[in-house]
């Protein structure tokens, strides 16, 4: 395939360095900065890979499909951290990770609710807050531990009729919640309290949203809360600190240095052990948010 592929002077680009990036195969972590969405990231990083190698912008439109490549779970767009990538056969190995376990930190505010439910949003209702003491706020934790029901926010990445529910509300158009659906929180643990604000770390499974998470904290207090910021600090073994790349080692060398790393770590994940083994067929994971 290397070969096929031109250049900017329509030249064949340099066959090294183009098979060793379409011999990337497996999983590895970006750190996903606050602002795009996480489909918008993964186009950047498409973009670099194929600047490295000589591939001009009107191949890349022809040949879509010439680099595979998706990630594993959707991070807001105001919020940061790990965001899983799969590359190549390691594509197939994300259905897995977004079932996996998560860690997140979140700055919440007491008092304010949002139609986003974040600080994006705008203001909905204000209520007192100067009543709820760190007592309160540990006691309504423990309500949201182990196995729950949540209602996903309307602003998401969830669908109908094939329409994200986000982008329908954007046109003002009338949206229902969607029913309440079980989800697992491992861990849940106040690690600060300055009101209006408070920091809470917080372990749960796929399918979980910090989002109502903590608009849901803010009505058991009888008040009402927003997440001020976000940040995904782990997705399955990948952490934030030791494994997501910057933008600056968005490269070929980089990554290639990163998946070795991962299948290590993939190794000792039992959601993901199978996953080595299963390169039988190809299939493709939308780049898109989900």
């Amino acid at each position: 395939m290397a070969e096929k592929v031109q250049g900017e002077m329509g030249q064949p680009v340099a066959h090294s360095a183009a098979a060793k990036l379409f011999s990337l195969s497996g999983l590895f972590a970006l750190y996903k900065p606050k602002g795009p969405t996480s489909a918008h990231v993964l186009n950047q990083l498409k973009e670099k890979l194929l600047a490295e190698v000589g591939i001009q912008k009107d191949a890349r439109k022809r040949k879509k499909q010439i680099l595979k490549i998706g990630h594993g779970g959707t991070l807001d767009s105001a919020a940061t951290g790990v965001l899983v990538v799969g590359i190549g056969k390691g594509t197939k190995m994300l259905s897995n990770v977004l079932a996996g376990s998560k860690k997140y930190t979140a700055i919440g505010e007491l008092g304010k609710a949002t139609d986003t439910l974040d600080a994006t949003g705008k203001v909905t209702e204000e209520k007192p807050y100067d009543q709820i003491t760190k007592e309160d706020l540990e006691r309504v934790l423990q309500k949201f531990k182990g196995d729950i029901m949540q209602v996903p926010p309307l602003y998401s990445a969830l669908k109908r009729d094939g329409q994200r529910l986000s982008s329908l509300m954007k046109k003002g158009e009338a949206v229902e919640a969607k029913p309440a659906r079980p989800v697992t929180v491992y861990s849940l643990s106040l690690q600060n309290f300055q009101p209006p604000l408070f920091t809470l770390d917080v372990e749960c499974g796929g399918g979980f949203y910090v989002r109502s998470l903590v608009s849901d904290i803010g009505k058991e207090l009888s008040s009402c809360a927003n997440v001020q910021e976000l940040t995904r600090t782990k997705q399955g073994p990948f952490t934030l600190e030791e494994h997501a790349l910057h933008e600056d080692k968005w490269t070929i060398d980089e990554i290639a240095q990163s998946l070795k790393q991962s299948m290590l770590l993939v190794a000792v994940e039992p959601s993901l052990k199978k996953l080595k083994t299963e390169h039988s067929e190809e299939s493709s994971v939308n780049c898109e948010d989900k």
